[in-house]
């Protein structure tokens, strides 16, 4: 048995790996799901020698079961041979990992149909749409009198190097690449504080561009909290370098973002809001008082009005994502939104991608995208190529 086996090896183990290794299992054995992310950085920062470190992981891969162990001999055969022959450890037998790995096909299941490229709105869908529910869609701009812009933040690189994002590039280049073909002008930043966050997404909601648009989108990537996005100078010790998620309502709402008011504003969030597992959902706290006066002082206005707010999982949980493919969560709203996006308002899109999710076993128990602080009185319709 695996679990009999890594008992005996144990010692070694402990003695005779090098610190390199037990980096790279760490890695693997998160890709493979048999650790999380709060596993392996207690492995890290918890224990500063390479044999701590060697003790700790070995113990609680071990009390994991028979199929994490089998993991992580197989793995140590992949990263040190000579070390895996040594301490006489069979190969491992064919079997799943306690969680699966996230598949390079997870995006193209059947359960939501997707596309690689933005599929492209009829101008008779548009105009029969418009003349038979004009009063229940928010009116786009025509595209030659409208200035467009997005806003695209990915954290890939941290202070703590075990923090790095690795296979984000993917997301931001899918995320972009949607975008301007919705005809956005993406605005885009990398590796950014939490104050450099603030700063940036202030600063967005005043573009005077704004007054010529009729719509927004604000995609936000990087690990996180239940309700703040993580700076790159994030220390989980000390609980600093956090932006609160309520900040981008703020700066965005009709009061502080006048060039908006009244438009749809789509709010994309791709970040863990906790370390449990997806089938456990947290409440949301209360939300605050909506109403305030305008700045022209004739009328009243709601103070957080037309936002959709799409988080890549419910409170308290992971959001999973694969090295090389990206995130289970941005992958697949690009690729439904280019499917769909044709012929689906964004709250349709967004139901969706937790449809696809709630129907592929793969993810139905780890990740359940959420649909947050929805505030949009009509239905957001993009006409792609309109």
């Amino acid at each position: 048995m695996a679990d009999e086996q890594l008992f005996t090896a144990r010692k070694e183990f402990v003695k005779r790996v090098s610190p390199d290794i037990i980096l790279q299992l760490l890695d693997d054995l998160l890709h493979d799901r048999v650790l999380n992310d709060g596993e392996k950085n207690f492995v890290i920062e918890q224990h500063k020698s390479t044999a701590d470190r060697a003790r700790c992981l070995i113990d609680i891969v071990r009390n994991k079961g028979r199929k994490a162990n089998e993991k992580l001999i197989s793995r140590l055969s992949e990263r040190d041979f000579n070390l895996y022959e040594e301490l006489n450890l069979d190969p491992a037998p064919a079997s799943q990992p306690q969680l699966p790995a996230p598949s390079p096909s997870l995006p193209q299941q059947e359960a939501c149909s997707v596309s690689s490229e933005l599929l492209l709105c009829s101008e008779q869908f548009k105009r029969e749409l418009l003349e038979k529910d004009a009063s229940s869609i928010y009116t786009p701009k025509e595209k030659a009198d409208r200035k467009r812009w997005a806003l695209l933040i990915n954290n890939v690189k941290f202070d703590r190097k075990s923090m790095l994002r690795r296979g984000a590039e993917k997301d931001e280049e899918s995320m972009e690449k949607l975008l301007k073909a919705l005809d956005y002008k993406v605005e885009k930043h990398t590796d950014l504080s939490a104050q450099a966050i603030d700063e940036t997404v202030k600063k967005f909601s005043q573009r005077e561009e704004h007054l010529q648009s009729d719509s927004t989108f604000v995609v936000i990537m990087s690990h996180g909290k239940r309700d703040a996005i993580c700076g790159i100078h994030y220390d989980p010790v000390r609980e600093v370098d956090l932006f609160s998620i309520d900040n981008i309502f703020e700066h965005l709402n009709n009061q502080n973002c006048v060039g908006l008011r009244g438009k749809p504003k789509v709010i994309v969030i791709q970040a863990c809001r906790g370390d449990e597992s997806g089938s456990i959902l947290v409440s949301d706290s209360a939300p605050k008082s909506t109403s305030a006066l305008e700045d022209d002082g004739f009328k009243k206005t709601l103070k957080e009005k037309d936002f959709s707010c799409f988080m890549s999982c419910t409170p308290g949980t992971e959001s999973y994502r694969d090295e090389e493919k990206g995130t289970f969560f941005i992958q697949q709203l690009v690729g439904t939104i280019n499917a769909h996006a044709k012929k689906d308002h964004i709250e349709e899109l967004f139901r969706k991608v937790r449809k696809h999710f709630e129907d592929f076993n793969m993810c139905s128990n780890m990740q359940m995208p959420v649909l947050d602080r929805m505030s949009m009185a009509n239905h957001f319709y993009l006409f792609p190529g309109l």
